[in-house]
């Protein structure tokens, strides 16, 4: 992982937010779900958990991003943001209906992605499910920068990415049943040039015993 906090905060404090797009769909959960978002920066998603009626805890590594996502919550609403490493989640066992990990695995070390799939598993309800968003070996950005470990490249903004494939994710989270693991592509252009863009999003159980 990236574990200097001030380059993220300095990341978050230049741009307000590190990834662009539409807000993405959530997950069908139902009403009073307790949802864990990891790495959930400046909160663009956060707010949607909350208008669907779920008790979110949403944490983040970076000061800045949790500032700005605690913003953007109701002030006496279910919602609430932490700095936090997901890591080391300041949550009891068996206490979330479901996990939400959007881009924030692919930061970390061979054993932060370990340390991330054994508190998820940990604070996992039976029956909750683990929703898992990262980018492929496929990705037009795979192989630039510097190779700090097989498949994560660090550059220049000082934040390293790991690409995944399939069997990577389902290894990963191997105690946990996998429900759907999807792969979609798109095209981004960029200064008239078209480039593809590839993540894996996969759904995760916590079965009964």
């Amino acid at each position: 992982m990236t574990d200097d906090r001030t380059v993220w905060d300095g990341a978050y404090n230049r741009r307000g937010q590190l990834y662009g797009g539409t807000i993405q769909p959530v997950p069908d959960l139902p009403h009073g779900a307790r949802v864990l978002e990891l790495g959930c920066g400046n909160g663009r998603n956060t707010g949607e958990f909350v208008r669907k009626g779920c008790d979110v805890v949403a944490l983040d590594f970076s000061r800045a991003a949790v500032r700005s996502a605690r913003a953007l919550l109701p002030a006496n609403g279910p919602g609430h943001a932490l700095v936090a490493d997901a890591r080391f989640l300041p949550l009891k066992s068996g206490t979330c209906n479901a996990v939400i990990a959007r881009h924030v695995v692919g930061h970390m070390t061979l054993a932060g992605r370990r340390e991330v799939a054994r508190e998820t598993c940990r604070v996992l309800k039976e029956n909750g499910t683990l929703h898992f968003f990262a980018f492929s070996r496929m990705d037009f950005r795979y192989g630039q920068g510097e190779m700090v470990e097989e498949d994560t490249f660090l550059r220049g903004n000082g934040i390293s990415t790991h690409y995944f494939s399939g069997d990577e994710v389902r290894d990963l989270f191997a105690p946990l049943a996998c429900r759907s693991l999807a792969n979609p592509q798109w095209s981004l252009r960029i200064r008239g040039r078209e480039y593809l863009r590839a993540e894996i999003h996969a759904v995760f159980s916590r079965d009964a015993p």
